[in-house]
């Protein structure tokens, strides 16, 4: 049968502080407080099992807490705006204080909602594929958000890159480390391009009109290591007035990959940041909903069935005959 996937990644200003200040995008990112009940509430009323790949940073209460968390070994990015432990001095306290750079009750949210995986987006938005950076420090962060998120009970099993720069080493480190999913790019020919201005225009335009297919996508896992790619089919493309008038082409291209990945027994794996529903919060919403109505009528049609990326990955394993081990 054909698998849905949905993964967010839950990164409040720690993803964009290297291009965006608070003060030009508060309102996307106060407004995560009020999207993230919103999405949990739709995720239980369908019956949709997502992924939240939660930077490690979030979970602490305290800035105190924070810095003794620190790992040993630091990345150091040849790049110094790239570098979050630079801009420690300037968080506040806790999440009342600062709610832009903390946010455990709203991952005890996600926690207690059933069916949602709570995963990493690293520990501190590691760039895996920024210049200066050692393999070390990216196993020291690994280890940095693994020991964080048991403070809550949770066992993290996978993970999103940061801009998905992702490399094999990394990979490895992470199946080392006990991780057994990743979110791949295979399946997005304009994602796993690259980033320059026509592969953004490419991008751009493939969500409104048919470039590359349906791109659904196979979970594959990596040939001597015990990790999993699940690949992303498509970014959700936040609403906006601006927009409206191409919604319609969005949804049907949406719409249409979902049910050629359930006709074909492929997976169809959406994605988007929390903070992109920030803003036109009900006109995204209610994008939505359309979205995870068309699932609810292809799961009762041809049992279309919606899983975590750790609970597709334990499958993927378990059909190869590997065994997933405890880290």
């Amino acid at each position: 049968m054909g698998t849905f996937v949905v993964s967010l990644d839950f990164e409040l200003h720690w993803g964009v502080r290297d291009h965006r200040t608070i003060a030009d995008y508060r309102d996307n990112l106060l407004g995560v407080r009020r999207v993230i009940p919103a999405l949990l509430a739709l995720f239980s009323e369908f019956g949709v099992r997502a992924t939240w790949a939660t930077v490690g940073f979030l979970f602490f209460e305290t800035i105190d807490e924070l810095l003794a968390a620190i790992p040993a070994e630091l990345p150091h990015y040849a790049d110094r705006k790239l570098d979050p432990y630079a801009a420690l001095n300037e968080v506040g306290r806790d999440e009342v204080e600062d709610p832009f750079h903390f946010a455990p009750t709203l991952i005890r949210q996600i926690q207690a909602t059933a069916g949602q995986e709570i995963a990493t987006h690293t520990f501190s938005h590691y760039y895996a594929g920024a210049p200066g950076p050692s393999l070390e420090s990216f196993r020291a962060d690994i280890r940095a958000t693994k020991s964080v998120s048991q403070r809550f009970g949770v066992k993290i099993k996978s993970i999103v890159f940061p801009r998905n720069q992702i490399s094999i080493p990394h990979v490895r480190i992470c199946a080392e480390e006990g991780l057994i999913a990743y979110r791949g790019v295979e399946s997005d020919p304009y994602v796993a391009a690259g980033n320059g201005i026509v592969d953004r225009a490419r991008r751009f335009t493939d969500a409104y009109v048919n470039l590359a297919g349906p791109c659904c996508g196979i979970p594959r896992k990596l040939e001597g290591l015990e990790i999993v790619s699940v690949p992303q089919s498509r970014f959700l493309r936040p609403c906006s007035r601006r927009l409206e008038l191409l919604d319609a082409l969005k949804l049907r291209r949406i719409l249409s990959s979902m049910t050629f990945a359930a006709e074909n027994q492929l997976l169809f794996h959406l994605w988007w940041h929390p903070h992109n529903f920030g803003v036109n919060t009900d006109l995204n919403l209610s994008f939505l909903r359309a979205i995870l109505e068309h699932y609810r009528a292809l799961h009762e049609r041809l049992e279309f069935q919606s899983l975590t990326m750790a609970e597709v990955a334990a499958k993927t394993l378990a059909k190869s005959g590997a065994a997933c081990r405890a880290s």
